[in-house]
């Protein structure tokens, strides 16, 4: 399938411009210095006489702190690696050729989607599962499923790389991205304030907010990843106080998500994947 070959030519061209390994290097720097962040606030915790109960909840914390650092990265990696797959070939005129022989134009965008999706989607299980093994070495506590939640960063860098893919088939590559990050910082904000909207009791308001969480899928996604991060204690203890600020925070989770909205957002990068293979179709090379 001439997608596939396309898909080895981007990972193979990602390789050559050293992207990943600055990405590697980067990523071994951040959990270094997150290990020794770590291992200042357990020893000094313990030292205190801190409770092992309340240590756990305080090190699942953090934890989704250096999580939401590392879908921050994630999300301006697919958003400037989507950007300009398809704009700086068109600008450059590469495409003049490679739409001249027998490829058609949809294999051009699965091809490159299918292989910065495997960059993304490696780099979120690599950096997700490292971090967590560092963690549990250093601290003695490991989240509940850390595959699920490097999972669902990947996923949230695969929802952003897809935007930043389709606008890459009408935008310039800077215009792109920054849309594509804007985009990031809005789903986050909107997820936000649902949480705070359900906390006050404002119905109509926090239904509102949670319609707009559809439209880019994002929040969802990354409550998955809290969900897969916070131990049981902790959720013990956000559930007991009933509904409030602190429990409906972007930093807490009483559920991961249904398996009607993973549903929902495969079918959401089927579609917006679509419209990408349309636009290009009818892009004048």
């Amino acid at each position: 399938m001439k997608a596939l070959l396309i898909a080895r030519l981007t990972v193979l061209e990602a390789l050559r411009r050293r992207l990943l390994w600055a990405l590697v290097i980067l990523t071994l720097v951040v959990v270094g210095l997150t290990g020794l962040g770590f291992n200042l606030v357990v020893d000094s915790a313990r030292d205190r006489g801190v409770r092992e109960l309340e240590l756990i909840v305080g090190v699942s914390q953090l934890l989704i702190l250096v999580a939401f650092m590392f879908s921050f990265v994630l999300a301006i990696t697919a958003a400037f690696l989507g950007a300009p797959a398809i704009a700086t070939d068109l600008d450059s005129g590469v495409l003049l050729a490679i739409v001249a022989r027998p490829i058609r134009r949809a294999d051009i965008v699965l091809g490159k989607w299918l292989g910065l999706s495997a960059i993304v989607l490696g780099y979120s299980l690599a950096s997700g599962l490292l971090e967590t093994t560092v963690v549990r070495w250093i601290t003695g506590y490991g989240p509940p499923d850390p595959l699920a939640a490097s999972l669902y960063l990947g996923a949230q860098a695969i929802v952003l790389l897809t935007v930043a893919l389709l606008f890459s088939t009408r935008l310039p590559a800077i215009a792109g991205g920054a849309v594509a990050v804007v985009l990031f910082g809005v789903s986050w904000m909107t997820g936000v304030l649902a949480s705070v909207a359900t906390a006050l009791g404002l119905d109509e308001v926090a239904s509102t907010m949670d319609a707009t969480r559809f439209i880019v899928p994002l929040d969802g996604l990354w409550r998955g990843t809290i969900f897969a991060l916070e131990p049981s204690a902790a959720l013990v203890i956000l559930s007991g106080g009933g509904p409030d600020l602190e429990t409906q925070g972007p930093f807490h989770a009483l559920g991961g998500p249904e398996p009607t909205f993973l549903l929902y957002v495969a079918i959401w990068l089927a579609v917006v994947l679509g419209l990408a293979v349309f636009s290009f179709a009818r892009r004048e090379v």
